[in-house]
């Protein structure tokens, strides 16, 4: 995923992935025989205006410099023009500048925190509302290779990544996001959660789904 001399935007968000995601990156440097430049970022959706000073502050605590770049994408995903699925477009317009930022601060990687849990949301969340059986990549190139998105924390448990942050003392920072506890993600996450607990192979199951599909049993142009 990532190469000697990669000048590395990294996608902050103030939850403990992220930040997880930071603190390797960063702290790994010191134990690898290869050299890579961070450039964390955060898009602030126009919720909270302190959460961009405090993210800056704590970074600067690791010797990074956050670029806060405020928007109202939040606030426009959320007008009565919008109400059907905020976060659909929040995450589109908050994904687009990202790659503007990367592009003008010459970074052709992006990092982001998604963990295996989030593969396997976003997998259900595309079946469920977008009738299509597609999900994140662990690497994963854009605009003909122009940029190529990595997600270090792809392999890993969602569970253990928060135990981790809890056990490094990160800060906490809470989402203002007014739809981040009704969201159609969390509805996903209820649900495959009370699939885990009833049997605990079947996160594992469908994660290796991914990587064992068998197109002959799929329909084809079955709606065309």
């Amino acid at each position: 995923m990532i190469h000697d001399g990669d000048r590395i935007a990294v996608g902050v968000s103030g939850g403990h992935d992220s930040l997880t995601l930071l603190w390797f990156l960063q702290h790994r440097l010191s134990h690898i025989p290869i050299h890579y430049e961070i450039f964390p970022i955060y898009i602030d959706p126009g919720f909270d205006r302190n959460m961009g000073e405090l993210l800056k502050a704590h970074c600067l605590q690791w010797g990074l410099h956050l670029h806060v770049d405020i928007t109202c994408h939040g606030i426009l995903a959320h007008s009565p023009e919008n109400r059907e699925n905020p976060c659909f477009l929040c995450s589109r317009l908050r994904r687009k500048r990202l790659f503007e930022i990367a592009d003008a601060s010459g970074c052709r990687k992006l990092a982001l925190g998604h963990t295996r849990d989030d593969i396997i949301e976003t997998l259900f969340l595309n079946i469920c509302y977008a009738g299509s059986i597609c999900t994140m990549k662990p690497s994963q190139e854009f605009f003909h290779g122009k940029y190529t998105v990595v997600r270090p924390l792809a392999f890993a448990d969602a569970e253990d990544v928060r135990n981790f942050a809890r056990q490094q003392h990160f800060p906490v920072f809470e989402n203002a996001c007014p739809t981040s506890r009704i969201s159609k993600r969390k509805e996903i996450k209820e649900m495959l959660n009370r699939l885990y607990v009833s049997n605990p192979n079947v996160k594992g199951n469908i994660f290796r789904a991914l990587s064992h599909v068998r197109p002959e049993y799929l329909l084809k142009d079955a709606f065309k």
